[in-house]
């Protein structure tokens, strides 16, 4: 059984009790997972208006374009939505780093055996 969320063709986004929801963000040449962060109404709305990935920072409640400092941009290319609208997935042109470690991917480890390993 289907809900509107799921029927509608309007955007109509599940935000959570804090007012987010979920983004990943992956490399379109790529496929790679580059981030996970959140989103919230204003970031949704910039990241479709300007082009360029917008998110809201729980730890600092304040919202953020990705490379505001770093100047590593995330390009937008494509937007989706998943059916129960609660998660966006951003396909995007990095134009650099993606992570605030430097590293390209916010997964550049892996775990084996309980520990980490960089990849």
């Amino acid at each position: 059984m289907t809900g509107d969320r799921e029927a509608e063709s309007r955007l109509n986004p599940k935000w959570d009790a804090s007012g987010l929801i979920t983004g990943v963000v992956t490399d379109v040449a790529t496929g790679e997972l580059l981030m996970v962060a959140h989103l919230n109404a204003e970031a949704l709305e910039l990241t479709q208006s300007t082009g360029e990935a917008h998110f809201w920072s729980r730890s600092r409640a304040k919202l953020w374009r990705k490379g505001e400092e770093s100047g590593n941009v995330l390009r937008v290319i494509e937007l989706r939505i998943d059916c129960d609208q609660d998660s966006v997935w951003i396909k995007a042109a990095p134009s650099g780093p993606t992570c605030h470690t430097g590293a390209r991917s916010c997964f550049y480890r892996s775990i084996e055996d309980g520990s980490l390993h960089r990849r």
